[in-house]
């Protein structure tokens, strides 16, 4: 029979035994050292928020000059785009398409015409365009944090620069002070550049400082006639060669893609070559001279040009137009999905008649 003193000792080494494992799992369930949190820099979300985007969209070209691989599903999709991902369940997505089919066609005769897809366009781009005021408006209330409606450049260089992860607080002090701010080559150019753009944001009377609507046509160039045509100096700046303030063929082509290591690498690199060369040819080059000047590239760059909608819905129903109709039947759109979402249906035939 076991004695009491041995119970109670066994009783507290099964006490000691869970004092232990509790005292672990606070460990683990605990920051090794909360200080650690306090000095871990911010991530690059304040950044992302306060810069221009190099992808804007609806719009055919990005701000570092190359094509918007999204683009079709960006103007077909429109805000539904995410809803549109590779791993999501086939039937769903082909349900959606079905949906949208009957939206674009007006007239339900079912098929769609080159002017249906045309309006279509237009009301995707515009939904962008939305998209991007909503936004504007959250990016802005965190530039000016005295929220008295206008930003100083004074002001948003110390928020980017804090983005960059230098005291906030020091660099209000060095400004406000003048005082000499050391900072790297790469960010001076970067802030060098921004200070251009906000220059050219700021509409007359030109005071320095943006209200919400020049913050957003300093973010979003392609909300400003303006911005559009800096947009486009800084886009032939950085791919004219012999400073014509023209591009040629070859100088569109020969933005660098990567290095080539392998066969796989040239295909990819040959099929950007191809893609580009196509787009040059057949639609930036308007009067087809071999030339594209910046009147040509600002009428490409504008996603509210109501003629490149047009030409752009023509290009999209070439693409699945198998019986030559000129016009996109519900099948047609189904078997093309992949170019139209950039999702890939499977057994789109199969299921086309019941669902439509």
């Amino acid at each position: 029979m076991v004695s009491k003193r041995a119970f109670l000792c066994s009783l507290g080494s099964i006490y000691l035994s869970l004092l232990f494992v509790f005292l672990l799992m606070d460990v683990y369930a605990r920051p090794a050292n909360s200080s650690a949190l306090k000095e871990k820099p911010a991530d690059n979300k304040d950044e992302n928020e306060i810069l221009p985007p190099d992808h804007l969209n609806g719009v055919k070209m990005e701000l570092d000059g190359h094509l918007n691989k999204e683009f079709h599903q960006e103007v077909f999709l429109g805000k539904e785009m995410e809803e549109f991902e590779e791993d999501s369940e086939p039937r769903r997505n082909r349900k959606k398409l079905v949906v949208i089919f009957s939206k674009v066609d007006i007239n339900r005769d079912k098929k769609i015409s080159a002017k249906e897809m045309q309006r279509w366009i237009m009301e995707k781009t515009e939904e962008h365009f939305q998209e991007a005021v909503e936004e504007n408006k959250m990016h802005f209330r965190a530039v000016d944090p005295d929220g008295d409606g206008h930003v100083s450049w004074d002001e948003y260089k110390i928020k980017f620069l804090a983005s960059k992860g230098l005291n906030e607080k020091q660099v209000a002090e060095k400004i406000k002070n003048n005082e000499e701010l050391k900072i790297d080559e790469e960010t001076q150019e970067v802030l060098d550049n921004l200070k251009d753009r906000w220059y050219q944001a700021d509409n007359p009377p030109a005071d320095l400082l943006l209200n919400e609507e020049e913050f957003l046509s300093f973010l979003h160039p392609e909300h400003s006639r303006g911005m559009l045509k800096f947009m486009v100096k800084e886009i032939i700046r950085d791919l004219d060669q012999d400073n014509d303030k023209k591009l040629t063929l070859s100088e569109f082509i020969s933005l660098p893609v990567g290095t080539v290591e392998n066969q796989q690498a040239q295909d990819v690199d040959d099929d950007w070559v191809k893609d580009r060369k196509k787009e040059f040819e057949e639609v930036i080059d308007a009067n087809h001279d071999g030339i594209v000047t910046m009147e040509e590239l600002e009428e490409y760059m504008d996603p509210m040009n109501e003629y490149n909608a047009l030409n752009e819905a023509k290009q999209m129903i070439a693409v699945a137009d198998e019986n030559q109709n000129h016009h996109l039947e519900l099948e047609e759109i189904l078997k093309y999905s992949e170019y139209f979402t950039g999702s890939k249906l499977m057994d789109y035939a199969r299921n086309v008649h019941e669902e439509f």
